[in-house]
């Protein structure tokens, strides 16, 4: 159903309004109540779906808010228009609140996919909400009309793209604020802060005003990046490098949580930057004080005293294809380990039969072998289903790195095409960026006013998956898979020199960069192509874990056998990165390349070159993606991978002890 043009005008009118009226002892018959009064008035097709809707929300966690209020939300297809419901309620009806009952209840009600024009005029009235002269304004009224005007009014208000609060002339003291010479000595800093919440139409905005607020009162400018259903203009680099801490309001996850990676962090669910705002920035401004305050995980970027240049093509490449990637390697590491189990318990046989088995056999029926049999035939199929979403994962995200949640649909439509024509990891890559551009470019097109609503959920992803299958199919399909088949069957004739340079080349590039985009792309090659079947690719997989493992493990050893080398942080660094190399987490050596790169990233990468090149040559194999010593019972050879281990450890050891021995730094480095 079309969803009209919304003005401040039509989204409340004097039949949505009820003053000093019992509409029950519960919420629920609130709710239900205000529910019927919309559908009754041609706001939405079933008042038990927007009921149902709004109690659902409600479920999450509860809408009422200090101060007698509430507002439940919900966005539902049986809406017809962007609407509020007013309630002026006598007795007041608990909804959740700490203060007490509300006896101002909104009912918020929002088309499903509703445009970002209606999001804008309902977070105007949540803004509202947080001002006391509105607040008794409502409580004053005498009539409907009078309510009408006063919501019109607020609704017409154009809000901040980007909230923010500057620091006053004079501070107010608040409750629970920070001290004052706490505050004098961040005085000239700020604060940036994400809100969001499951809806993204209410709290995430009170929030945000909310700790604005809080900031004017404790003299601090308070930034905030609202992450709602009206998308969200993010915060600038400059303006997150120049903040002293940041916090996170939300109760789901901070989009690009990576920008904010060192940044002392207070972390809470949105309704207490509503609740308890003064509170929080107190927090912040601690947290900026205190060197053992919790940060933002990650490696901080430097700070620089201008905004950074705009992306050129080739790096906003590379970060689509990482945030296909990244999205992609939870379903490898889950699939890939359960599939490893099922042979674990079934052996590798159990590949065959594992389907038949779990479709016809239980635990009181059980197949020939016993419990052993039927455990793993579950867990590899279990497995299975998982690694098959490799592909459509990597496509729908980096379609979602383009065009934003717009894009998933078609993202993960191409990546099931390039499955089901054979293309593999490879059609994956190519489907995701057709599907994430032709949604972006879908997205642009004009749209009349009444279309807007259906463009994020229909008219894009119809067009856009239209467009991509199409091309997969008709065009790019028997291409792709025709050069993922040669691919595999070249990789299955290496043998001798070839292999042992494939080898080599593998190991440099987990090496290089330690979990960057060229440690990603020689990591995702091998799980793309990783099957049981395979010989070939179970090499390469081993070869990619085992050099992996060894610059942690290398640089843990060098700090424990020459300590002297090495600052006292790095000492500490290299005691856990002997439990990180060994799960095959490569970032355990960052620390160390971050502060000396010169001299050890080299070092390392001949270490990974020695490991690699020993995987390729002995035909050791690995059935699992991830894991190091944990997966070891899904190792072919396991001495042969335990001694290329050991060979590229000790090799990278040995030149990043000399570097550092031979090649002196001009500043002298702490000595044990």
């Amino acid at each position: 159903m079309a969803h009209p043009t919304t003005s401040p005008d039509s989204i409340i009118t004097a039949e949505l309004i009820s003053l000093d009226t019992d509409l029950g002892a519960a919420k629920e018959a609130v709710i239900a109540a205000l529910a019927r009064r919309l559908t009754d008035n041609g706001r939405a097709t079933s008042a038990a779906a927007l009921r149902d809707a709004a109690l659902a929300r409600e479920s999450q966690s509860a809408t009422g808010l200090p101060g007698g209020i509430a507002i439940p939300h919900c966005r539902n297809a049986a809406v017809t228009s962007a609407s509020l419901g007013f309630a002026r309620l006598a007795p007041a009806v608990d909804f959740g609140a700490a203060d007490g009952p509300a006896d101002l209840v909104f009912l918020i009600a929002a088309p499903e996919g509703a445009g970002a024009e209606h999001m804008k005029l309902l977070s105007s009235l949540a803004r509202a909400l947080v001002r006391p002269e509105f607040v008794g304004s409502l409580r004053a009224a005498v009539s409907a009309d009078e309510v009408v005007s006063l919501v019109t009014d607020v609704l017409a208000q154009k809000p901040a793209m980007t909230p923010k609060a500057s620091a006053p002339e004079a501070t107010t003291p608040a409750p629970h604020s920070a001290s004052a010479d706490e505050i004098n000595a961040v005085a000239e800093r700020t604060i940036v802060a994400v809100t969001a919440c499951p809806t993204g139409i209410a709290h995430t905005y009170m929030a945000a005003d909310s700790l604005v607020a809080a900031g004017d009162r404790a003299g601090v400018t308070v930034h905030v990046e609202t992450q709602g259903s009206g998308g969200s203009t993010p915060l600038r680099p400059e303006v997150i490098a120049a903040a002293s801490a940041v916090i996170f309001a939300t109760d789901v996850g901070v989009r690009g949580r990576e920008r904010f990676a060192g940044k002392p962090v207070v972390e809470s669910g949105v309704k207490r930057a509503i609740n308890e705002p003064d509170t929080m920035v107190a927090d912040a401004l601690r947290a900026a004080l205190d060197p053992k305050a919790a940060t933002v995980a990650g490696s901080a970027r430097p700070e620089t005293d201008s905004a950074p240049a705009a992306l050129g093509w080739g790096t906003r490449l590379r970060q689509i294809l990482l945030t296909g990637v990244s999205y992609m390697i939870p379903f490898v590491a889950a699939g890939g380990l359960l599939i490893a189990l099922g042979f674990l318990f079934g052996g590798y046989e159990i590949a065959d039969h594992a389907k038949k088995i779990v479709l016809d056999n239980s635990l009181t029926a059980l197949p020939d072998g016993g419990l052993p049999t039927y455990l793993g035939a579950v867990l590899f199929q279990l497995g299975s289903l998982a690694f098959g979403f490799l592909v459509p994962a990597l496509a729908g995200y980096i379609a979602f790195a383009i065009a934003d949640r717009p894009g998933l649909a078609p993202g993960f439509t191409a990546g099931a095409v390039a499955v089901f024509v054979g293309a593999g990891f490879l059609g994956g890559l190519v489907g995701g960026l057709i599907a994430g551009f032709a949604a972006l470019w879908v997205a642009k097109l004009p749209a009349p006013p009444w279309a807007r609503g259906l463009m994020p959920v229909v008219v894009i992803p119809l067009f856009a998956s239209l467009t991509v299958g199409a091309l997969m199919f008709i065009v790019l399909g028997k291409p792709l898979a025709a050069i993922t088949s040669g691919l595999t069957n070249w990789l299955n004739s290496l043998t001798g020199t070839s292999a042992l340079a494939l080898g080599v080349i593998l190991g440099l590039m987990m090496c290089f960069d330690l979990g960057g985009p060229v440690n990603k792309a020689a990591y995702s090659f091998a799980v793309a192509g990783l099957s049981v079947t395979d010989p070939a690719s179970l090499r390469i997989m081993a070869a990619v874990m085992a050099a992996g493992m060894v610059p942690p493990l290398a640089m843990a050893l060098a700090s424990t056998l020459r300590p002297r080398l090495f600052t006292t942080a790095e000492r500490e660094n290299g005691k856990a990165a002997w439990l990180l190399g060994a799960s095959f987490i490569s970032e355990g050596a960052i620390p160390f390349a971050a502060a000396d790169p010169l001299r050890v990233i080299p070092s390392m990468m001949a270490g990974g070159a020695v490991t690699g090149a020993l995987i390729m040559a002995t035909g050791t194999t690995l059935s699992a993606p991830h894991g190091g010593i944990f997966v070891f019972f899904a190792v072919g050879h396991i001495v042969w991978f335990l001694a290329a281990l050991a060979a590229g450890t000790a090799v990278a050891t040995l030149c990043v002890t000399a570097a550092k021995e031979l090649i002196r730094p001009r500043t002298v480095l702490a000595t044990a």
